[in-house]
């Protein structure tokens, strides 16, 4: 299933604009269900540590720089965020600022394509800003710069965060950046149509092999919904964790070296492929966004995506018919049980050189108080990434962001490298090229391998 046309310069796994703008213009800025009392106080415990103070035993990984200072944050604290959600970035501050009565903040909204530009071009001429909201995939590309300052020590809770999620923001096991939001793609499906059918949830590959042979047979012109053109960088992504649910990967564990063309990988696209070549996918769509419609009308049965789906469902059917016609689940396994999700998000970082470093670090620990993110999940739908905050009704209510919460356990982000989109472009080509019947498994990966160890992993 493809994604919708050239959005960004860092292609990734997370919304692309046209998805984003869909689901801003929500009236309730989200379709996820939630329960009512959102804006009540949370009775939480927080995952900060020593209110704005330091900590004896923070989190922070080796390499951390030293702690914030004691006392409330001071002086202007300039903010760059990227896209559209920097909008509504503002309606925190004012909790923050009652708090910190001597500090401002002034934030500068930049659009996701010239985001990395942007903050390049600032880092080279020494203008930085004191913060930046980024994308998890623009990360790899701007930390390659070893410009930015580590995450310093019990700055937050390293613990109180999903695994996978913190360790997008980490570069060679220090962190650099703090999780702010999160998701996981996961499998969305037609469940009246498929008990119709009589046909089971597909658990593992077998299973979901089982699922689109029977909801072709009932007249589902391509029952599954795969990214292949135009964004190879997700296709490329996606298929990583079909690799990874087949004991592989395309990047060994620690992002120094290209794996394409290991033999888990090879199986692995065969497998894929043959979901093409036997008629249950469609190499060219629908898009994402199309989606909706071709699920609405039985063209399509089953999907891997994020959250967000459910709202466009919502808004295009209303609640009722959401609840009546579709159920996710986790992606299924493979073949040995392994278990894995496209996860992605958005990060605080701090560059080194910002003027006020000390106040912009103790917005970020304000950031990651579970209350804070239960309100930008309420203004956004963004889930949060500290992982109490998903016991709040707002959230547990949700069936469906059960499955959610369960995929961001074995989640698997994209490589944080700075050639990954290079290597994505080159490796998201080759798997269309199997696809369409140009080139076997095999081959199409040793290709990709070889061009892949050509460009290397950039540091």
């Amino acid at each position: 299933m493809q994604e919708d046309g050239p959005q960004r310069c860092t292609p990734g796994l997370h919304l692309t604009t046209r998805e984003r703008t869909a689901t801003m213009m929500r009236t309730t800025k989200t379709g996820l269900s939630r329960a009512s009392g959102l804006g009540a106080a949370v009775a939480i415990t927080a995952v900060t540590l020593a209110g704005c103070g330091r900590a004896d035993d923070g989190a922070g990984a080796s390499g951390a720089s030293e702690g914030i200072s004691d006392g409330p944050a001071t002086g202007t604290i300039e903010l760059w965020a990227a896209g559209a959600e920097g909008e509504e970035l503002p309606e925190l501050f004012d909790a923050f600022i009652e708090d910190n009565p001597d500090v401002d903040i002034n934030m500068t909204p930049i659009p996701e394509e010239d985001f990395v530009t942007k903050m390049t071009a600032a880092i080279a001429a020494g203008t930085v800003p004191d913060l930046i909201y980024v994308f998890a995939e623009h990360q790899p590309a701007l930390f390659a710069t070893e410009a930015f300052a580590p995450v310093p020590d019990g700055l937050v809770d390293e613990s109180a965060f999903f695994e996978s999620v913190w360790e997008t923001g980490q570069v060679d096991d220090v962190a650099y950046g703090v999780p702010w939001f999160t998701y996981a793609r996961v499998f969305q499906y037609r469940a009246d149509l498929a008990e119709a059918a009589g046909v089971d949830a597909p658990e593992n590959w077998d299973d979901l092999r089982a699922f689109a042979r029977t909801l072709k047979d009932t007249g589902v012109a391509y029952p599954l919904g795969f990214y292949v053109v135009p964004f190879d960088e997700y296709t490329a992504a996606q298929f990583d964790t079909f690799a990874h649910q087949n004991g592989g990967g395309i990047i060994d564990d620690d992002n120094s070296a290209w794996t394409i063309n290991s033999p888990e990988n090879v199986e692995a696209l065969e497998f894929y492929s043959s979901l093409f070549a036997d008629g249950f996918v469609s190499p060219d769509g629908p898009t994402s966004v199309d989606s909706v419609a071709y699920l609405t009308e039985g063209r399509l049965a089953g999907v891997l995506n994020g959250p967000w789906l459910r709202g466009w469902i919502k808004d295009a059917n209303g609640q009722e018919w959401l609840d009546a016609h579709m159920a996710a689940l986790v992606p299924p396994a493979g073949p040995d049980g392994e278990r894995a999700a496209s996860i992605g998000g958005g990060n605080w970082a701090v560059p080194e050189d910002a003027d006020n470093a000390d106040a912009a670090w103790k917005f970020v620990q304000y950031a990651s108080e579970p209350e804070v993110q239960l309100t930008w999940f309420g203004l956004m739908g963004n889930l949060p990434t500290v992982k109490v905050a998903w016991d709040d009704p707002a959230i547990a209510d949700d069936e469906a962001l059960d499955e959610v919460r369960a995929a961001m356990e074995f989640g698997v982000p994209i490589p944080a490298v700075p050639t990954w989109n290079q290597v994505g472009k080159i490796l998201g080509e080759q798997i269309e090229r199997v696809v369409r019947g140009g080139a076997t498994p095999q081959e199409a990966l040793d290709t990709a391998q070889a061009e892949a160890e050509s460009i290397g992993v950039g540091r």
